[in-house]
Formats: C-alpha cells, structure tokens, sequence
C-alpha cells in the first residue's frame, strides 16, 4: 500500500480493456469505484472486481459504491432488493424513534450483505447532509431528516450496519451540502449563510460521526470561510473545519473531480485538491485520459495521508453472523407501510 497513488478510479465499462489494466497496473491507485455502468450480472460484478484488485496485486483493495437506497443505488434489482431512500427512513423515525433507528441500522446491514458477496468492501453512505427547504434536489430524499440531531443519530445506525457486515462507511459530503441551491453535478453552488447558522445545523452530523474512518468532500464554496474555492480545494475548510472544528482525522477523499463545479483543467484541479488538504482524489466516469491526466499529477500517499490509509485497512473486519431472511423480513415490516408507490 505504500506506493498507491492517493487516489481512487472508476472505470468504463463491464469488464476492463487491456488499456485500462496496463494503467492500473503502472499508476496503482489506492482504490476503485464502481458505477451502473460496471453493473450487469452477479458473476461479471464479481469477475471485474477481482481483475480491478489483480492489477493491483493487492486483494483487500478498497472497491467504493453508492449504494444508498432510493434514487441513489448503483446495484438494483434482480440483483439485489430495491432499498428506500434515506427520508423514508427519518419519516419511520419521525413516528417512532425506536423503529427509526433499527430501520437505518438493518438498511446499512442488508447493504453490507449485498455488496460482500460481490467483493465490495466499501460504500459511499450515510449522507450526512443536514437540507434546507430550499435546497436542491440533488440531495432532496437522500438526506434522512430537516433536523441535525435525526441526521446525526440515523446516519450512526447506517455506519454502524454496514460495519457489522464487513463493508466500511463513507460520510459524505462534508463540511454540509444541503444548503446548496445547484446541482454541483452542473455548477458550483455557492453558501452565504453566516457560520455560526453553519455550526447550528450543517457541521453537527459530521461531528457526531468524526470518529468514521472515510469522508467524502463538498464541492461548494462557504463564502464566509473561504470565498474564492470550494470545500473541496479549500485549506482553511479542510484545515479549520474539516479537521478543526468537526475534528475529522479520516481519510479524507474529494467528491468526484469530473464534476462541472470543479473550474479548470484536470492537473490544476488535481494541484488545487492535495494542496488543500484532501488525502485522496477521487475520479468517477472512467475516462482514461482525464484518468491519466489526474494521475500524473497524485502523489504516492505519503505522511499523514499514508497513515489515515493504513488506519483504514486496519478497520476492515470479518463480517458478523445473520440470519439474513430474518433481518429483511424484519425491514421489510419496519419499512413498507412508509415506502411511496407508484
């Protein structure tokens, strides 16, 4: 692991291309992540998962996914049950606290089930953003509640099912991305509120959950942070809030460097990012080029970056013993009567 580059990759299709392989296999990423477009049947998720590792020559490789539940689900079904989205989950909380609580935790462990057996390792969740009434949809559902303290103990639920079964959370997207009135898909979004409103709301899940070995940045700018860069390539988001003020001392990765929030070009995004003070860069869409572009610019994890990685391997454990029929059967209860139709 002491010569992966800090950074994790996706790739373009079912199953790699020799160029793809002969890539991976000289530039070394510390980590992969999938996307819909990698997924087709059990046995090819399998099979490109493990020659994703082989390049690597490391079998415990980290392999991200989002799987969250609702719109955000990157395996569906026949493959794998249809989960809710993450305000169903508060809503169950909502009406009972209890309910609510074991919902998030069994969504998180019915999840780790799923993506072992693929040989998937890691996933991007809980969404810890904390939305405001008027933000985008591009969080919208995905959030579990309008309420920091909700977020905060639901998200904990989520972490804590998934590390029971042998996959390790990623909490995202840090320092708070629900006031964001764009999709930074698209476009950066810009914060103006004040942050003493910021500390009130936004920050309080991540504190909560600072102890999680993995988070996920924002792409936005907090004008009264740092009013000239996003979350993402900021140093006094990363170094005051990130680090600071949440106390996160995780791997950090950035939100996904292909995004149209992200101005310039691939090697001066890839500057801006590790000189801020992200640990690891984090590319999506698979594209070799941009891919090639971006690694000749990562560094090999090194210092304080390396030691967050090796805390992270560390904490992959044995999954614990289910009764898998049970659980689900037990969600499904918990569940359906709060899941929308149609």
């Amino acid at each position: 692991m002491n010569e992966s580059k800090a950074m994790i990759l996706g790739c373009g299709g079912l199953e790699l291309t020799d160029d793809e392989r002969a890539f991976f296999r000289a530039e070394r990423p510390w980590g992969f992540i999938l996307f819909a477009r990698n997924i087709s049947e059990a046995n090819q998720i399998r099979d490109l998962v493990a020659d994703l590792r082989a390049c690597l020559g490391r079998p415990d490789a980290p392999v991200l996914i989002d799987q969250e539940g609702g719109r955000v689900q990157r395996i569906k079904p026949p493959l794998v049950a249809r989960y809710p989205a993450a305000r169903v989950i508060g809503t169950i909380h909502d009406e009972n606290r209890k309910n609510g609580l074991r919902a998030a935790w069994l969504q998180g462990r019915l999840h780790a089930h799923d993506l072992m057996q693929f040989g998937i390792n890691v996933d991007c969740l809980p969404v810890l953003d904390v939305p405001s009434l008027d933000g985008h949809d591009a969080i919208g559902n995905r959030a579990y509640s309008l309420d920091p303290a909700t977020v905060s103990s639901l998200g904990a639920e989520a972490a804590a099912g998934l590390t029971a079964g042998g996959v390790l959370p990623v909490i995202k997207h840090m320092p708070g991305h629900g006031r964001a009135t764009v999709d930074s898909h698209l476009a950066l979004p810009l914060v103006d509120e004040p942050i003493a409103a910021l500390r009130e709301k936004d920050f309080v899940p991540f504190r909560a959950l600072n102890t999680a070995p993995m988070a996920m940045t924002a792409h936005i700018v907090f004008s009264h942070i740092d009013p000239h860069a996003p979350a993402t390539s900021s140093k006094q988001v990363i170094e005051q809030i990130i680090r600071g003020e949440i106390g996160f001392d995780g791997l950090l990765m950035s939100d996904d460097v292909s995004m149209k929030a992200l101005s310039g070009d691939f090697p001066t995004k890839t500057r801006a990012i590790f000189a801020a003070g992200c640990d690891v860069i984090l590319h999506c869409n698979g594209d070799l080029p941009e891919m090639n572009a971006i690694s000749a610019h990562t560094p090999v994890l090194n210092g304080a970056a390396a030691e967050r990685a090796r805390m992270v391997m560390s904490r992959f454990a044995p999954a614990d013993l289910i009764e898998e029929q049970a659980l689900r059967e037990e969600f499904t209860e918990l569940t359906e009567q709060f899941v929308p139709t149609g």
